[in-house]
């Protein structure tokens, strides 16, 4: 985006709109970020470790239906697990500040590694419980809450900043990747030796993570002055975003989207039971035809992220995802239904990449982490609102009109976002 936004924060350069590597095979572009030695480090962690945290998501969601048979269990437990980015992510951002980035990711790693030693050896032992479960998942939350923002801010720090785009698309595709993979290992696991090793695995690929973050090379890190109070130095951040036009515009917009936009995913298995009438198989499918679409954005913004104007990604993104939606709650045909799903997952990762990217480049190196807790609070903290107002809004009027109104209310958002971003106030003479 240009820089002469009289908001953007002084003497940082944006990502480039319409640069790289041109040619016929701009695929080369694609993996770009991991000539840096630290970054790649970081990416092969990642690769293995996510695949364990889906295993574990899948398994805890089938554990929780086990032991107690309910359906609002299963959504108590998702609530339960991100209402701590609600509450603790705007203080997770002022670590990531105040500390150094990988030794707030070595204490939050290790946390979750410890916690899914816990969650197997319950389970080995015969002894876990439906609150079991809900202590850890809102223990899981918490270390998520300073983990989120720490990690974000780390990618430029070991990516650097022209190659941030790719490194955090990169990063999507590793997400999604595992998305598709994960889940049918754990099914796999549970049929043939139980759903213990899920979470026993888990905690083993953090080990993965650990390594990585261990053999960095990174400058040493020089502690900024310590702030004369903590939470006063959590709350700069919002002052600093509420300065700053372009990133404000952002994070509403992320907001808008963590509770209209991604409360889709809340009502989906209302939406293949009652609309569709599929089973839990074809449920599965969805979920995979939606990672899949997101694997290949990440992928495309990898690739052509540095050729494309940014604004185009951001706002047709998030544009292409709320007309995926809409058309995804007119269907009742389940194969159309899995091609929405596909395109809803390609429009969103573009959307929050290229976001993401912007948001991260146009702060200040000081104020990243407190920034990017509060872009997780916009977005994760605001799912478990977003949970609500579906449930709420499917029970009035039905699945279908809830998933319709949340895309026209993103559509409306990308709309209003493309109109602030192309009509700015001149700069003052």
């Amino acid at each position: 985006m240009p820089r002469d936004d009289q908001n953007a924060a002084p003497g940082l350069a944006a990502v480039p709109e319409e640069t790289g590597a041109t040619g016929l095979f701009p695929w080369r572009q694609t993996f770009a970020a991991l000539r840096h030695r630290n970054y790649r480090l970081f990416f092969f962690g990642q690769m293995i470790s996510l695949v364990g945290t889906w295993m574990e998501n899948t398994a805890q969601s089938w554990l929780v239906y086990q032991l107690t048979g309910s359906k609002l269990m299963l959504g108590t437990v998702a609530a339960v697990g991100s209402a701590p980015l609600l509450l603790f992510s705007t203080w997770g951002g002022s670590v990531a500040d105040r500390h150094s980035k990988r030794t707030v990711l070595l204490w939050t790693q290790s946390g979750m590694m410890l916690l899914a030693f816990v969650f197997a050896g319950l389970i080995w032992s015969g002894q876990v419980r439906p609150w079991h479960v809900l202590v850890l998942a809102a223990l899981g939350g918490v270390a998520m809450a300073f983990d989120i923002p720490a990690r974000q801010a780390f990618v430029v720090e070991i990516a650097g900043r022209e190659d941030l785009l790719n490194a955090v698309s990169l990063n999507s595709s590793l997400f999604n990747g595992a998305r598709v993979v994960g889940p049918a290992v754990a099914g796999y696991l549970i049929a043939q030796v139980g759903m213990a090793m899920c979470f026993f695995l888990n905690g083993i690929s953090f080990l993965a993570v650990l390594a990585g973050l261990m053999l960095m090379r990174l400058p040493a890190f020089v502690p900024p002055a310590a702030p004369e109070s903590t939470w006063q130095h959590a709350l700069e951040g919002f002052a600093y975003v509420a300065k700053h036009r372009q990133v404000r515009t952002l994070l509403l917009l992320v907001a808008i989207v963590g509770v209209f936009g991604w409360s889709y995913s809340v009502l989906l298995p209302a939406f293949a039971t009652d609309v569709l009438r599929v089973g839990s198989r074809e449920y599965g499918m969805l979920l995979s035809s939606n990672g899949v679409g997101a694997f290949c954005g990440a992928l495309v913004v990898a690739t052509y992220g540095r050729r494309l104007p940014l604004p185009r990604m951001i706002f047709g993104g998030l544009g292409f995802f709320a007309l995926m939606l809409l058309l995804l709650a007119a269907t009742q045909n389940y194969y159309v239904a899995l091609v929405f799903m596909g395109g809803a997952g390609w429009g969103m990762l573009l959307y929050l990449s290229t976001s993401n990217t912007v948001v991260q480049t146009s702060v200040a190196d000081g104020m990243r982490g407190r920034v990017m807790g509060i872009w997780t609070l916009m977005f994760g903290g605001m799912m478990p609102v977003g949970g609500l107002e579906a449930g709420l809004l499917s029970h009035w009027i039905g699945v279908p009109w809830a998933v319709a109104i949340g895309a026209m209310i993103c559509g409306l958002a990308a709309l209003a976002g493309w109109w602030q971003f192309h009509h700015r106030p001149p700069k003052p003479a």
